[in-house]
């Protein structure tokens, strides 16, 4: 009886492996998906960039004075590589978000906002105990009055 249930405990464990296995598989997949595809979009933007300048430019000589292409030519130019690099710095964010999320390297929603809430309470919980420990040694056992109570603030 109990190798039946040594056994079955084992297969379970090895669906479960599987399972698990799958699921980051498929993970792996929509990462490199997303971000490949964020690599491509960045890599046509820098060409579809460096093309219209080819284009553009000797037009822009041509047909207008010297300082207008000149200033269009600045703004295609880093337009186009700050678009570029944001396409670029946005699929190596997904990739790294997606490596991280993959490996269990991220914690989850729940889990991190549990170990805020206890993080918190016990930092609070700290201060009032440090806060009332200082004033029972500031007041050194006096009792404090206001100056109302006390005539001070009368005319």
């Amino acid at each position: 009886m109990t190798d039946f249930y040594h056994h079955r405990g084992q297969a379970m464990h090895h669906r479960q492996y599987n399972e698990s296995r799958a699921h980051q598989v498929v993970k792996a997949a929509t990462a490199a998906t997303a971000g490949g595809s964020l690599l491509v979009l960045s890599g046509l933007t820098l060409v579809g960039t460096v093309i219209t300048l080819t284009v553009a430019t000797p037009l822009l000589v041509i047909f207008s004075p010297v300082l207008v292409p000149a200033v269009m030519t600045v703004f295609l130019l880093a337009t186009g590589f700050l678009t570029s690099g944001g396409f670029g710095l946005a699929a190596a964010t997904v990739f790294s978000w997606m490596y991280r999320y993959v490996t269990g390297e991220r914690r989850t929603g729940v889990e991190s906002y549990d170990q805020m809430r206890r993080k918190v309470g016990s930092k609070g919980r700290a201060r009032d105990d440090h806060a009332s420990g200082k004033g029972h040694h500031a007041t050194g056992g006096v009792q404090l009055t206001t100056g109302a109570r006390t005539g001070l603030f009368e005319s």
